[in-house]
């Protein structure tokens, strides 16, 4: 990762407390500086201070031009002591894109020049020079060391947002993989019965059309049909508006659809393969239009699916009664595991996300609830009649 891709931005507080810092660095430096040639030389001070502004102004493009910026600080070094935050803080961001090539020779330049300033500008002070010179190889060395340190933590923090966003726009793109799917799998299972209640109607309505010997109440039953069949065909077509069809074999047939005595059927062959369900139902389904039981059949279909995938041996309880505002509720509870029986299953949620595709285009509800007991809950509501 190019260092320039993990620099954050700063803000204006950012901006703020390194400039207090860079102040309270060049204070404590100027303060030696001005022991030694304050009472001889002022206007050396003068030309100290004009230094140590450009340096500080210099540094806004220490980003952009980090090497330059860092080598103008050190040189300034040499004979401005005010220069000294400004020199510390160009070090530090040089130090932050861990390269060392660009590293080591400023490194290298700004013990030289520190030292040539030392000797020029604070030559008169009693500390030892090889304490002096040491003090100076030291203070370089916690620069750089600190830059590094901010360095790699920025990379590290830009790091770890990369790979949360790519999990992210992974989840998003199976969430979208998974309705697509879904959709198309509605299409399919639609395709036989609009294809019958089409084929009804053409069959009927060419009786109509070549027949001139029909009676009177065979061409009224004949329009009942028809009627009764369009009716019926609009209805499972609006079901499935919208519904995108992609890829080859969207078309290809599925077996019959469910019916009311397939729910009754899909908990027998549940219970027969070993899952301990509790059933009851209190709706009469045979009153309600086919459509919505065969949403009911793949809803009850996922609830016992998700049941026996994520808590295998736990009893299951479902109920399919009469709902408010004329509709069909079904309700799938289950214990949640405890631990991790299932380590080898692939991640689960897909099979939700189409279960909320179904429903929403049947005009119902659904929700999945864990509450604090340690059950997990899946309640639909279907309209009887769509």
């Amino acid at each position: 990762m190019r260092p320039e891709d993990y620099q954050p931005a700063l803000t204006w507080w950012s901006h703020t407390w390194r400039l207090l810092l860079m102040l309270a660095i060049s204070v404590l430096a100027f303060a030696g500086h001005g022991e030694n040639h304050l009472p001889h030389a002022m206007w050396f001070i003068g030309a100290d201070l004009v230094v140590g502004v450009a340096c500080y102004v210099a540094t806004w493009w220490r980003r952009s031009h980090p090497v330059l910026v860092c080598t103008f600080t050190n040189l300034a070094a040499m004979i401005s002591m005010s220069s000294a935050g400004a020199g510390a803080l160009a070090m530090v961001s040089l130090s932050t894109r861990r390269r060392w090539r660009e590293i080591v020779p400023q490194i290298a330049l700004s013990i030289v020049c520190g030292a040539v300033g030392d000797e020029f500008l604070t030559g008169s002070s009693s500390d030892p020079r090889l304490q002096r010179y040491a003090f100076l190889v030291a203070i370089t060395a916690i620069l750089v060391a600190w830059g590094m340190y901010i360095g790699s933590r920025r990379e590290l923090l830009a790091t770890w947002r990369s790979r949360a966003m790519l999990a992210e726009q992974e989840q998003q793109a199976k969430v979208a993989q998974a309705r697509s799917v879904e959709r198309a799998r509605i299409a399919r299972e639609m395709h036989d019965v609009l294809a019958h209640r089409i084929s009804t109607v053409s069959m009927y309505a060419g009786a109509l059309a070549y027949r001139r010997d029909l009676t009177p109440d065979q061409v009224h039953d004949s329009a009942e049909t028809i009627e009764a069949n369009s009716r019926l065909a609009l209805t499972e077509l609006r079901e499935v508006l919208g519904v995108l069809r992609e890829g080859p074999g969207d078309a290809d047939p599925e077996q019959p659809q469910a019916g009311g005595g397939d729910v009754d059927d899909l908990v027998a062959q549940s219970t027969a393969a070993g899952m301990r369900v509790t059933y009851t139902r209190t709706a009469d389904l045979t009153t309600v239009a086919a459509t919505t039981v065969r949403t009911l059949y793949r809803c009850l279909q996922e609830g016992l699916t998700n049941a026996r995938k994520h808590a295998p041996a736990s009893a299951v309880t479902v109920r399919i009664e009469p709902g408010r505002a004329d509709g069909i509720d079904l309700l799938v509870a289950n214990p949640l595991p405890i631990g991790d029986r299932s380590p080898s299953l692939p991640p689960s949620g897909l099979g939700l996300i189409g279960l909320a595709e179904r429903v929403e285009l049947s005009g119902g509800r659904h929700s999945t609830t864990r509450t604090d007991d340690g059950m997990f809950i899946l309640h639909v509501w279907l309209p009887a009649r769509t």
